[in-house]
């Protein structure tokens, strides 16, 4: 084993790690997957803390078709077999955490992955700048790999820069025992669904609670960025305009002082009241203000640099480190590319985000290629492919705007090449001829607009010629040819998402590729 240099490691058999696996696994590669627990999924063993994922696992969709199904099924992982759906596993929209366990537990054994469990890595090195890696568990045992896949998620809580912060509980290790606040005031700092999580658990026992942060609070059916407040955490918001004796504080906490009794003196300057500071008592503070990833494993030499606020790893559109060649990263690690935007930092996101890390490594490291299917390069076949495509993909419409359908134009024919990270570039053919790129997208400032507005003014789902207008989520396709900006045609919007009418979609975007259609080279 000392000797042996396999051809990608993976460190953390969590979902992302056990979804890399099975395409390696199925791909025949020299590969290993690295876990520290004793089974896969340690993250939910711990998480949520509440232990009801908020992630949606809608069974019933009117349609067998597979893959309409996964646009309502945010859980399953990727796999040839229908058994491997998490929708076999629970009847509940929002499933128990522990049935995510037991999903993951059999996904690994009925996919025969290479796992090697109770492995804790403690260093990262490199031989070399073009070296394999080197990884050493905590037996002392070192494995070497061409190339290492970090899969291992957060490595524990972000905990703000606070004097006085470090006296504070953090959602990670807080009792989530309500009777452990009775008559309690409690200061909560975050604004996302960990932290509304833990004050909805405690609005029927704690006599006051404060959610705290200085940025304004998101709500995920108006941005369309999941993981910001759901609906299933914002009961709380109920118990605040309603003046129940809670409230959400926007501002910045300047200072965390724990008193001898145990008790807290809180400081905040509200962002709403000319720049007001307050002193304000608390019996408990809880921080839930997100995770960042661990860094400390790494060596000189292979420190994959950090980005936003050094929470994730700075990565290419190959999901690459920026300064670290060969070393990826696979699943939540992934969202610093689409950070608060797409749907990355979660399983119904980062699967397809995994799928198309594998065909990165496939083209560039086993000479193969992107999968690609031939067209005949006119009209009436590309608009078809394309429709075809945006009326059944759950990659696009999971990963909107941050995964797209590519048709380039190798010689005289076309190529249509699926769910490319959208600046990827490295897989195209065709030379100054240009490509046509396919997303699904919601339309300009949907995040700042009510949907349940109607005095805003909607376009009618017949007008063609005003879809650019479209708020909800449409079909977007771009040709980018040698010179200046793409050309733009956006597919009307559908309340429900069908997207064949000849006249207000089909005819409008074979115009539109008609048009741009490259002529054949000579």
């Amino acid at each position: 084993m000392p000797d042996t240099i396999l051809d990608s490691l993976v460190i953390g058999a969590g979902p992302s790690g056990l979804q890399l696996g099975y395409f390696l696994e199925k791909a025949g590669r020299d590969y290993l997957i690295l876990e520290e627990g004793e089974a896969p999924g340690t993250f939910f063993r711990t998480f949520p803390r509440h232990r009801t994922l908020i992630s949606i696992n809608k069974k019933h969709t009117g349609t067998d078709d597979p893959e309409r199904n996964l646009r309502a099924d945010w859980n399953s992982l990727l796999s040839d077999d229908p058994e491997l759906l998490f929708t076999r596993y629970s009847d509940r929209y929002f499933p128990p955490a522990d049935d995510m366990l037991r999903y993951l537990a059999d996904y690994a054994s009925a996919s025969g992955l290479r796992i090697s469990y109770g492995t804790r890595v403690v260093s990262v090195t490199r031989e070399g700048p073009d070296g394999p890696f080197a990884v050493t568990d905590q037996g002392g045992t070192v494995r070497r790999a061409r190339r290492l896949v970090v899969a291992t998620g957060f490595g524990g809580p972000n905990v703000p820069d606070i004097p006085g912060i470090e006296t504070a509980e953090v959602y990670g290790t807080a009792s989530v025992d309500p009777a452990d606040y009775l008559d309690r005031r409690v200061l909560i700092l975050g604004k996302a669904n960990s932290a509304f999580e833990t004050a909805d658990n405690l609005i029927e026992t704690a006599a006051v609670i404060h959610v705290a942060g200085p940025n304004t609070l998101n709500l995920a059916w108006r941005t369309h960025f999941v993981g910001h407040l759901r609906a299933i955490n914002n009961n709380f918001l109920d118990t605040y305009q309603l003046k129940l004796q809670n409230a959400v504080l926007d501002g910045d906490v300047r200072r965390v002082e724990q008193r001898p009794d145990g008790t807290y003196l809180v400081t905040v300057s509200f962002v709403r009241a000319d720049e007001v500071t307050k002193d304000i008592p608390y019996d408990k503070v809880i921080v839930c203000t997100g995770f960042r990833m661990d860094t400390s494993i790494f060596g000189e030499g292979c420190r994959p640099e950090t980005t936003i606020r050094d929470r994730f790893p700075a990565l290419t559109p190959a999901f690459e480190s920026v300064n670290v060649p060969g070393m990826y990263f696979a699943g939540t690690l992934m969202q610093s590319r689409d950070f608060k935007h797409g749907t990355t930092g979660f399983i119904h996101g980062f699967r397809y985000s995994v799928r198309a890390l594998h065909r990165i490594l496939e083209s560039r490291h086993h000479a193969n290629p992107w999968p690609a299917r031939a067209l005949p390069a006119d009209a009436d076949a590309l608009t078809a492919a394309v429709i075809e495509r945006v009326n059944r993909t759950s990659a696009l419409w999971q990963q909107f705007e941050v995964l797209g359908d590519v048709i380039d134009f190798p010689g005289d024919g076309a190529r249509y090449l699926e769910e490319l990270p959208v600046d990827l570039k490295e897989p195209l053919a065709g030379g100054d001829r240009g490509h046509f790129t396919v997303t699904l997208e919601y339309g300009p400032d949907h995040a700042k607009r009510d949907p349940f507005d109607v005095s805003q003014g909607r376009i009618s789902q017949r007008d063609a010629e005003r879809a650019h207008e479209g708020h909800y989520l449409h079909p977007v396709v771009r040709f980018h040819g040698p010179d200046g900006p793409p050309a733009v045609h956006h597919v009307t919007e559908n309340l429900e998402n069908d997207w064949t009418s000849r006249e207000v979609h089909v005819e409008p975007l074979r115009a539109f590729i008609a048009k741009h259609l490259p002529t054949a080279s000579a």
